[in-house]
């Protein structure tokens, strides 16, 4: 008998209530708070803005004042890409995802317990 596959073909072999490894973004399915937020990121003021300068007239999502490191941020981003359907790229520890997604990214991220809210217009 073959063992199970998840997508991607990677195997998993992780037992159900085993924790998962520092650093990883836990599965959307995951109700419980994300295991890569620092303690201070309950009050940490998260702001999802919309930007079109230099850019041609087309918007960016920007995810700014994130409380996490560099590899946090590259794995929350390409989270957020996913979500969006869309490219993106993290730049001087903002999150730029583009179009404009901001209900849906501060959706996402008052799930994973940040305390996030739209800025602008």
């Amino acid at each position: 008998m073959r063992p199970k596959t998840t997508f991607r073909g990677a195997v998993v072999r992780r037992p159900p209530g085993a924790p998962v490894a520092p650093g990883a973004v836990p599965h959307p399915g995951a109700s419980h708070p994300p295991q890569h937020a620092t303690p201070g990121s309950q009050n940490a003021r998260v702001r999802v803005g919309r930007e079109v300068a230099g850019r041609g007239g087309k918007a960016v999502s920007v995810v700014a004042g994130l409380p996490l490191t560099g590899a946090q941020l590259e794995a929350l981003a390409t989270r957020l890409k996913k979500l969006c359907g869309a490219g993106g790229a993290v730049k001087d520890g903002v999150i730029e995802i583009q179009g404009d997604h901001r209900d849906r990214i501060v959706t996402e991220l008052q799930r994973l317990g940040f305390q996030a809210k739209r800025s602008g217009g």
